[in-house]
């Protein structure tokens, strides 16, 4: 019985050596996202491509806005001395033109928020293939994107962010 048992310790052990073998040779990185899209060449140039698409229809947005509250303004300076019948109209005219700059202000953002998704994939569908690209060359076991906590000797998202400027 006592043989039976040391051939069982023996054999816990000898497995137990190999796993610590096994987990010394896997090889794990993370990246850091954020970092990627505030640090890299090619997400910055996507910020500045939708700057430059979208700073016409804000500016006229925040026109649009300035406009509307001058007018506001206007009516309540005005609404004492005024008649019911131009009261009501002007208040009308008021609704409907805040109506058409909420309506305006809404489709700006979806817009804004699309053409963002989209540029923000782009850089993402880029770092992927480079992370790839560096898991195959360095033998990564495992590359995560998302963590609570990274030991900093794992963080590869500087390796990334470089090859992501040396490849533009």
């Amino acid at each position: 019985m006592k043989n039976l048992s040391n051939k069982i310790v023996l054999g816990l052990v000898i497995a137990l050596a190999g796993v610590t073998a096994t987990a010394q040779d896997f090889k794990v990185g993370v990246v850091n996202l954020d970092r990627i899209f505030r640090e890299a060449n090619s997400a910055k140039a996507a910020q500045n491509k939708l700057e430059q698409e979208f700073t016409k229809r804000e500016k006229e947005l925040t026109d649009l806005a300035a406009q509307l509250k001058t007018q506001s303004d206007k009516f309540e300076r005005e609404s004492p001395t005024l008649a019911e019948s131009q009261r009501t109209i002007r208040q009308r005219q008021l609704v409907d033109q805040d109506r058409t700059f909420q309506t305006k202000r809404r489709e700006f953002q979806e817009d804004l928020n699309a053409r963002k998704n989209e540029e923000l994939q782009l850089v993402i569908e880029r770092a992927n293939k480079v992370v790839k690209t560096l898991a195959e060359s360095e033998k990564y076991d495992l590359i995560l994107q998302e963590s609570v906590y990274v030991n900093p000797k794992h963080d590869i998202t500087d390796k990334v962010i470089k090859a992501l400027n040396a490849a533009r």
